[in-house]
């Protein structure tokens, strides 16, 4: 029957993701069947005329819709025998039971306006005779109540948008951040007041897109936003539905794009919070038995290839795309979803580990669908996969036999550089091992690079700063002292982020506050550190003490950005030439667009360098300058007949515009 099947598929799909990769020529058969199951599940969703952005409207009819003289509520919940709204609005009595309708959804219309703010659950009675309570699905707010559970929360936002969203004209930058976390003091911050303080150094520093953490509410604040419990709910932590309206909102007037960290890949255990359980089965939305459990997580695992589940997913996102004008996604722990064995201990080192058997197609469809829908609602949405793996196809377009995002993070880079800082010494730094780490792409797929996202920096780890500068970043920043170890620090910070920045994606990305040096870790207040705020906020105060050199990197990682501004350089891949790398002198030079790129790496020489250019070299940028922390300028340079003669300092680094 499969046989017979691929031969089916091979005739309907124009699989151009062999013209990008032919190594892939081997696996034709399972790219053909992952295409036929995409083509499938549409037509039985969709019927023949049925759109994806028609389909994905879960959200106007599950949850309380307001009518004209009355509110209906709806839940889906089939293996329940009866079903009941209750609430603080009706003293938590049984006089509001939901009418059981067709496939398991059960329905109530109350005349009249329900109290806007008050609590709610939907009370189930299972075929045991069991009686539990239940956030609604669909709740678009919940808080906790006195035995640490969530209520959910009545609430009918109503906020009129007033910007439109930006049009992106060049390449994503992206700053990832937490609202949380986004206050000097020791306590959680605020919607409102990240909209007030926090937008405008974005702003500022130059980047074009906010990338948001943990907007979806999570029981666990320490989980970073990532056990979901409640998908169309915002985080109650930080404030209300129509503070992350107005914080969007503002976004776009000031010309910057939104992107919300969506988290599809698992749900919280959590029973009574979120979806676990909710009708008294394991099976409703995720998985039975041990395919429904994340072991390493401790996480429930959706089972993609339920109509219901799928329909809840989608609309999902055309919920945060048309409510809340998010500009799109990044789909975390795309990794886990893609592979049965979820990618845990799996060393991707041949093409034979993306396919069958261990590829979860069902996973693979959903995220083919949930691209579509999203380019269906947004055509300039943008939609950024978190895949350790490289799984092939993941940022071509479907049609081309991909799975439909329009970049990848360069997973990769990050590791190599905390590998280098824990492991190596500067001399041992392999600049061909590098020039491989930052350029080498599956073919025709656009990348997001990073030298470190929150990830780097969480329990365990540091952020870069912290690797190179250690104690001496508590005794040693300020601008009278002296340090050789903060006068390395601050020149491989830059380097680091320099040649990343350059080399490593179509797009940049950079988490809160490491633009700076951020020193330290990541950590939540939580049982384990006594509930302390000390690494769960970010320190603005070092970048703007100007007796601290925290300024310096935040001055050179402002004109860094505005490279991309000036020059539209990151997006042309097709040009780059690597025009000089040697490794014993710790030497690498390349050029992309019309910008020139020279690095010195060594540690302690300052090293000459030849290259032939037809133009004369204009100098626009040098890591040394002295408003970036460094000691110059102390490199020089001469062009004469063609040839660009430079002398450049230890760990330092020089563009051009030719």
């Amino acid at each position: 029957m499969r046989k017979k099947e691929i031969k089916i598929k091979e005739t309907i799909m124009p699989l151009s993701i062999l013209d990008y990769d032919p190594y892939l020529e081997p696996y034709k058969d399972d790219l053909s069947f992952r295409f036929f199951e995409f083509a499938r599940t549409k037509k039985r969703l969709l019927g023949v005329d049925g759109t994806l952005r028609d389909f994905a409207n879960g959200y106007h009819y599950f949850g309380f819709q307001e009518e004209q003289n009355n509110w209906t509520f709806r839940e889906w919940a089939p293996a329940a025998t009866k079903a009941y709204l209750v609430g603080d609005f009706n003293n938590w009595e049984n006089n509001y039971e939901l009418r059981a309708g067709y496939g398991g959804i059960w329905e109530i219309s109350i005349p009249g306006q329900l109290p806007i703010g008050s609590k709610v659950k939907v009370k189930l009675i299972l075929k045991n005779g069991e009686t539990v309570y239940r956030v609604p699905s669909y709740a678009m707010y919940a808080i906790p109540n006195e035995m640490a559970q969530l209520d959910g929360v009545i609430v009918n936002p109503q906020y009129e948008f007033k910007n439109k969203a930006p049009k992106l004209t060049e390449a994503p930058l992206i700053y990832e951040a937490h609202v949380g976390i986004s206050t000097e003091e020791y306590r959680i911050n605020s919607y409102k007041e990240f909209t007030r303080d926090i937008l405008p150094r974005i702003k500022n520093e130059g980047y074009n897109t906010i990338q948001l953490m943990a907007i979806m509410e999570h029981p666990l604040y320490s989980s970073f936003g990532y056990q979901v419990s409640n998908f169309f709910a915002v985080s109650s932590r930080f404030g209300q539905p129509e503070d992350l309206m107005e914080l969007i909102d503002t976004a776009h007037g000031m010309g910057l794009r939104v992107l919300l960290d969506v988290v599809h890949s698992h749900a919280v255990k959590n029973i009574g919070d979120g979806l676990n359980q909710f009708d008294g089965t394991t099976s409703q939305y995720f998985h039975e038995g041990a395919r429904g459990e994340h072991s390493a997580w401790n996480t429930k695992l959706f089972n993609y290839g339920k109509d219901e589940v799928i329909h809840f997913l989608l609309s999902n996102l055309k919920f945060w795309l048309e409510v809340y004008h998010f500009d799109g996604f990044r789909f975390d722990g795309v990794t886990s979803m893609l592979y049965l064995d979820h990618g845990l201990g799996t060393a991707f080192t041949n093409y034979q580990k993306y396919f069958s058997p261990n590829t979860d197609v069902e996973a693979v469809t959903y995220l083919m669908l949930a691209n579509e829908l999203i380019h269906q609602v947004n055509p300039d949405a943008t939609t950024i996969a978190e895949d350790m793996s490289a799984m092939p196809g993941m940022a071509l377009p479907i049609t081309a036999g991909g799975i439909g995002f329009d970049y990848r993070l360069s997973m990769g880079i990050p590791d190599f550089w905390i590998k280098q800082l824990k492991e190596k010494t500067d001399d041992q730094l392999d600049l061909m091992s590098l020039w491989w780490e930052l350029t080498t792409r599956r073919p025709g797929e656009k990348n997001i690079g990073y030298a470190e996202s929150h990830d780097q920096a969480l329990v365990g780890d540091k952020t870069i700063m912290m690797w190179l500068a250690d104690a001496d970043i508590y005794w040693k920043m300020d601008t009278g002292s002296q340090s050789l170890v903060i006068d390395r620090a601050i020149a491989l910070h830059k380097l680091i982020r320099l040649v990343t920045f350059s080399l490593a994606g179509e797009g940049y990305l950079n988490f809160m506050g490491n633009e700076f040096g951020h020193p330290e870790w990541l950590d939540f207040p939580r049982q384990e550190n006594g509930d302390n705020f000390q690494h769960a906020r970010r320190q603005w105060s070092l970048a703007d003490n100007d007796d601290l050199r925290f300024k310096y990197l935040l001055a050179f990682d402002h004109d860094m950005i505005e490279l991309e501004h000036k020059f539209n350089f990151l997006g042309e891949t097709d040009s780059l030439q690597q025009k000089w790398v040697k490794n014993e002198d710790k030497l690498l030079a390349y050029q992309k667009g019309n910008l020139l790129f020279v690095f010195n790496f060594h540690p302690s020489y300052e090293q000459k360098l030849s290259l032939m250019t037809d133009a004369k070299p204009e100098l626009i940028f040098d890591t040394d300058d002295s408003k970036y922390g460094g000691f110059g300028p102390r490199s020089s340079f001469g062009w004469s007949k063609g040839k660009l003669n430079l002398i450049l300092a230890p760990r330092t680094a020089m563009v051009f515009k030719i």
